[in-house]
C-alpha cells in the first residue's frame, strides 16, 4: 500500500459519516428518525437494501467460494429473487399500508404484544451475532492494509474505530442518512469490483479461460450434488434460497425498515423485486473475480502456498499487493463501504417500538421515542463492537465466512417467518399457540444445526454435537429456514385446532401501547 492509497481510505472513513450527517439533516420526529416520513424514492431504497445485505462477508468471501470451487453460489440468488416476489405481494402490504414502524408490529396486531416482543428480541439477538461477524469480517482487510505499513493493530481496536464511524451518521441522520449512504457506498464498491476485473484482465496468463472452463469454474447449476448436504445443489438453492429470502426480506427489521421508508406499497414492491435482480448481477460480478484470481494465482492454495491466515484474506491480499497505486486505495475503500451499511437504526427501532414501550407500560411522547431511539443506537453500536471483538478472539474459521454468516440466521429465521405465515394462514391461531410454536422451532433448529449430521453416500442421519468432519456433513444451511417454517406451522397449526371456529385473539392493549 502507498501513501496515496492510505489517504483515500482515511478520507473515505472520515467523509462518509459526515456525508450521512449532512444528508440526514435534522430529525424532527421519531417517524422521521425511523422511517424518514416515508419519503425516500424506491430506487434509492432498492440500492440500500442490496447494500444492507451485502456486507464485507460478500465482498471478501464470495470470490473465495469461486476460487476454491465453482460459480454455483449464483444459483442461490435465483432463489433469493423468487422469495422477494412472494414477500412483495404477501407481507409488504401488511407493513407499508398498515403504517407500522417495525415488521413485528404486525405480529402485535395479529396475536398480541407477547409474540411481538418475543419476535423482536429474537431479531435483536440474531442481528447482533450476524452483524458482529460482519463487522469482524470488515476488520480483516483493514488489518491487511495496516500490516503492509508495519502496523499490527488488534482486531478490537479496528472494530472500535469502524463502529464509531457507523454510529456517527446513524445517530445524527436517522434512517434517511443510512439509506442514502448505503446507496452511495454500494455504487462505490461495485465500481471498485469493475476496476479489479479490468486490472486482473491484463495480468492473466494465456489460455486462462480454457483452463478455468476445463476445471468447471463457470458451472452455475449443480444437478448432481446431494441436496441435503450441498448448499448449492439446484433444489437446495432454489427452494432454500427462496424461503431464506422471504425471511431476510419479510421478517428481518434490517430490510423491512428500509422498505417502510418508501411512500406506498407499489414503491416498496418495486424496490424489493428490483433488489433481487441487482443482487444476482452483484454475485455474478464477485464470483467472476474469484475465477480471475484463480487464474492469476494459478490455483495456488491461499494458506499453504500464499501464506495467508485463511482464504478470506485472498481478495484483500491481491488488492494490497498487486493493484496500482490509487486504484488499490479506491477498491479497499469500497470494501470498507460494504461494512458501513448500518443496522443500528433497525436495532434501535425494534428495541423502542417492540420492547421498551411494553416494559415502561405507558404511552411515550414523540420526543421521548426519538430520544430513546438515539440512546439505543449508541448502546447497540457498543454491543456490536464487543460482539465483533469476541468473534475475532475466539472464532476459528474453516468455511468461507459468508457461509457462517448465513448459518447464524438459520437458528431463528424459520421461527420469525413461520410466525408471520401462521398468522396469515391459520385464523384460529392464538398468541399462546404462536409463542409455543416459536420457542419450539428455535429449540428444534438449534438441535438440528448443532447435532444432526449425515454420514456416507446414503446420507444416514446421526446425532453428533462435534464439528462436521470429512466423514460427516451437516445439513446444508439453505434448508435451515424452510425447516424452521415447517416446524412453526405444524406446531402452531395443531395447537390452533383447539380454537377452530373461534375468532382470532387480538391484544388491543398491546396495539395501543398500554400494555
Amino acid at each position: 500500500m502507498r501513501a496515496l492509497d492510505l489517504a483515500i481510505i482515511v478520507l473515505f472513513l472520515a467523509g462518509m459519516p459526515l456525508l450521512g450527517v449532512w444528508i440526514g439533516g435534522r430529525q424532527r420526529s421519531a417517524t422521521d428518525y425511523f422511517v424518514s416520513e416515508r419519503r425516500i424514492p424506491w430506487w434509492v431504497v432498492c440500492v440500500s437494501v442490496v447494500s444492507a445485505e451485502t456486507s464485507t462477508l460478500t465482498v471478501l468471501s464470495v470470490p473465495t467460494i469461486a476460487y476454491g470451487g465453482t460459480m454455483t453460489f449464483l444459483s442461490l440468488s435465483i432463489g433469493y429473487l423468487l422469495g422477494r416476489v412472494v414477500v412483495s405481494f404477501v407481507l409488504l402490504p401488511k407493513y407499508v399500508a398498515g403504517e407500522l414502524v417495525t415488521a413485528y408490529g404486525f405480529l402485535g396486531e395479529r396475536f398480541g404484544g407477547g409474540l411481538q416482543g418475543t419476535a423482536s428480541v429474537t431479531f435483536l439477538v440474531t442481528r447482533l451475532l450476524a452483524d458482529g461477524l460482519r463487522l469482524f469480517a470488515t476488520a480483516i482487510p483493514v488489518k491487511v492494509v495496516l500490516l503492509a505499513y508495519g502496523v499490527d493493530a488488534s482486531y478490537w481496536l479496528i472494530v472500535a474505530v469502524l463502529g464509531l464511524a457507523m454510529v456517527v451518521y446513524s445517530f445524527l441522520g436517522g434512517v434517511r442518512a443510512v439509506v442514502w449512504v448505503d446507496a452511495i457506498q454500494m455504487l462505490w464498491y461495485v465500481l471498485g469490483a469493475a476496476v479489479v476485473i479490468a486490472v486482473l484482465s491484463g495480468k492473466l496468463p494465456d489460455g486462462w479461460f480454457a483452463s478455468a472452463a476445463d476445471a468447471g469454474k463457470f458451472q452455475v447449476l449443480d444437478f448432481a450434488a446431494n441436496p441435503l448436504t450441498s448448499q448449492y445443489a439446484v433444489l437446495t438453492a432454489f427452494v432454500g434460497g427462496a424461503v431464506l429470502s422471504m425471511a431476510s426480506h419479510g421478517a428481518d427489521q434490517l430490510v423491512v425498515q428500509r422498505l417502510m421508508a418508501t411512500k406506498d406499497v407499489r414503491a416498496a414492491r418495486k424496490a424489493l423485486v428490483a433488489s433481487g435482480v441487482v443482487v444476482f448481477l452483484q454475485f455474478a460480478l464477485f464470483l467472476v473475480i474469484g475465477v480471475l484470481l484463480w487464474a492469476f494465482y494459478r490455483g495456488a492454495r491461499p494458506v499453504e502456498d500464499l501464506k495467508l491466515n485463511n482464504g478470506d484474506e485472498l481478495f484483500a491480499h491481491f488488492i494490497v499487493r498487486d493493484m496500482p497505486p490509487g486504484l488499490s486505495g479506491f477498491v479497499m475503500a469500497g470494501i470498507l463501504a460494504a461494512a458501513l451499511s448500518s443496522s443500528l437504526g433497525a436495532l434501535a427501532s425494534s428495541t423502542v417500538a417492540d420492547v421498551y414501550q411494553r416494559v415502561v407500560r405507558r404511552p411515550l411522547s414523540e420526543a421521548e421515542v426519538l430520544r430513546q431511539g438515539r440512546i439505543w443506537t449508541v448502546v447497540w453500536a457498543g454491543l456490536l463492537v464487543v460482539c465483533a471483538g469476541l468473534f475475532a478472539s475466539f472464532t476459528r474459521r474453516g468455511n468461507p465466512i459468508v457461509e457462517q454468516g448465513l448459518s447464524i440466521a438459520g437458528f431463528t429465521y424459520g421461527a420469525l417467518l413461520g410466525a408471520f405465515l401462521l398468522g396469515l394462514l391459520f385464523r384460529g391461531a392464538r398468541q399462546a399457540d404462536a409463542v409455543v410454536a416459536f420457542v419450539t422451532t428455535v429449540a428444534v433448529m438449534a438441535f438440528v444445526i448443532l447435532g444432526v449430521k449425515f454420514v456416507g453416500p446414503e446420507a444416514s442421519v446421526v446425532i453428533d454435537f462435534s464439528a462436521a468432519t470429512t466423514t460427516s456433513k451437516a445439513l446444508a444451511y439453505p434448508w435451515y429456514t424452510p425447516m424452521g417454517v415447517l416446524v412453526t406451522l405444524v406446531v402452531g397449526g395443531l395447537l390452533a385446532l383447539r380454537h377452530k371456529g373461534d375468532p382470532p385473539e387480538v391484544d388491543v392493549a398491546a396495539r395501543t401501547g398500554a400494555a
